[in-house]
């Protein structure tokens, strides 16, 4: 009896040992999966980055492009709106003008 409850203990000491053998290699291959999903995120997010820091510049220089157009738009308008006083201010002068030349041939 006494031989088999050593034996009993060495085989439970060993299957615990075989378990946590076990128990060790599947969490040693879940870390080296999750290290590996780790990096893999880690360049994912790099690439992300750069990506987001080329969208910051190239929405700066489209910024600037807008501005610039407006501002040529604004500076279009206003030289239109001086045209057209202009050519309000010839048209009442050749009315008057014209009155006056009336005037004179009658």
């Amino acid at each position: 009896m006494k031989i088999e409850s050593e034996k009993e203990k060495k085989l439970d000491t060993a299957l615990n040992k075989l378990i946590t053998l076990d128990l060790n290699t599947n969490l040693k291959e879940n870390l080296e999966s999750l290290d590996l999903q780790k990096n893999q995120l880690e360049i994912e997010k790099k690439e992300i980055e750069a990506k987001y820091q080329s969208l910051i510049t190239e929405h700066k220089v489209l910024s600037q492009k807008l501005e610039e157009i407006n501002n040529q738009k604004n500076v279009e308008q206003k030289k239109e709106t001086e045209f057209s006083e202009k050519i309000d201010e010839l048209n009442q002068e050749t009315v008057t003008l014209l009155e006056e030349i009336d005037k004179w041939q009658m």
